[in-house]
């Protein structure tokens, strides 16, 4: 079978099917297979596809058939130029994502900040580790941290800084949301290093001495259990199983060890939320619903029970003058900005390409107004 008949077959079975956007995605996975480029299907249709090549292709069809991301299929997703291995373990990035980058890019230059600048940041829930791995690639001498509820997502993100050549640029801190950082705010003066002395860590791996250095720490947040979110629940029901030991091999075993005290040092706090509310949950596409982890798109609540706890404790970490940015849901244009009060200035919805509000900035006030320290806990 040639590859212009196979790309026909396969595009056939998924418009049968209906799966969105078929072409695209029998390409993909033909590509996958093959190995080459979009160029290179167009350029030599007439090309044979062995047959063990062509089994697998129909296969992949088949898969993508049932509903399940091609993204997961191949393992891969492109974003700010990055080849990002994803898993079911993470939210597969989307361009619109990509905006909460841009929005960094375009406040660093607006205040005569470049490449070089040493910017402190830490982008909350990072899943693939997408957004903090592309600040990452723009500011090379920035310290990044990034955090998630989930240690599955962090070992992803782990192994997609050392595909990137980017292991150790990246702390990645099991944490829910900013809690881990506020743990020092909350505690004696001792420091975030006593603080954290009951650190989350894996059991011990025969790699211990030879991965203690690198760039993934687990550290355990101080949430009080009455405000644990709903949505962090799901992941104790979640299908994809914790990482074996030996898939954390190229995790840090150390425990978490801060350069000093976190409150008020950060230049920026990225997010891209769970955002979704239980009444737009039949709205969901099938992708989303049934293969995307739930933790990390939402479904439940109003949908801006994230940012009700984000906002305050953003404001806690920030330096005087440093941002905050979101990303929100298509109908949050109005309700996400309201949510910032006293501490806060020049907020601002920012919208993607198609015109929808996506990203939300704000820039924690010089002087702060009584109050408005709250962790939001």
């Amino acid at each position: 079978m040639r590859l212009r008949e196979a790309l026909k077959t396969g595009l056939n079975t998924l418009v049968e099917n209906r799966v969105p956007s078929p072409q695209l995605a029998a390409e993909l996975l033909l590509m996958h297979v093959v190995g080459c480029d979009r160029g290179y299907l167009y350029a030599h249709p007439e090309v044979e596809l062995p047959g063990p090549a062509a089994n697998r292709y129909f296969l992949l069809i088949a898969e993508r058939s049932t509903g399940k991301p091609t993204q997961y299929i191949t393992g891969h997703q492109e974003f700010w130029g990055l080849d990002l291995e994803v898993t079911p373990d993470v939210l597969i990035p989307r361009p619109e994502t990509e905006h909460v980058v841009e929005a960094v890019l375009d406040l660093a230059r607006r205040n005569g900040l470049g490449r070089e600048a040493p910017l402190r940041m830490v982008d909350v829930g990072t899943g693939s580790g997408c957004i903090a791995l592309s600040l990452a690639a723009e500011f090379p001498r920035a310290t990044l941290w990034a955090t998630d509820i989930s240690r599955p997502a962090l070992a992803v993100a782990s192994r997609n800084a050392a595909r990137l050549g980017m292991a150790g640029r990246v702390t990645f801190v099991e944490s829910d949301l900013l809690t881990c950082f506020l743990a020092a705010r909350a505690s004696e003066p001792a420091g975030c290093g006593e603080m954290l002395s009951n650190a989350v860590t894996p059991s011990p791996s025969p790699c211990h001495s030879e991965r203690s250095e690198e760039s993934l720490h687990f550290a355990q947040g101080e949430l009080r259990e009455e405000s644990r979110p709903a949505s962090q629940d799901l992941r104790a029901s979640s299908s994809s199983a914790a990482p074996r030991n030996d898939e954390l091999d190229s995790l840090s075993r150390n425990r978490l060890a801060f350069d000093g005290n976190f409150p008020g040092t950060f230049d920026f706090v990225v997010s891209n939320p769970p955002y979704v509310g239980a009444k737009e949950l039949d709205s969901v596409q099938r992708e989303v619903r049934e293969f995307e982890p739930q933790v990390a798109w939402g479904g439940a609540g109003r949908g801006d029970e994230i940012y009700r706890r984000l906002i305050p404790q953003a404001l806690a970490v920030l330096k005087p003058g440093g941002w905050l940015i979101v990303e929100i849901g298509y109908n949050m244009g109005d309700a996400v900005p309201a949510l910032f009060g006293d501490g806060w200035t020049d907020v601002e919805v920012r919208p993607d390409l198609a015109g929808i509000p996506r990203v939300v900035l704000a820039r924690k006030g010089w002087v702060l107004g009584a109050g408005c320290l709250g962790l939001g806990l």
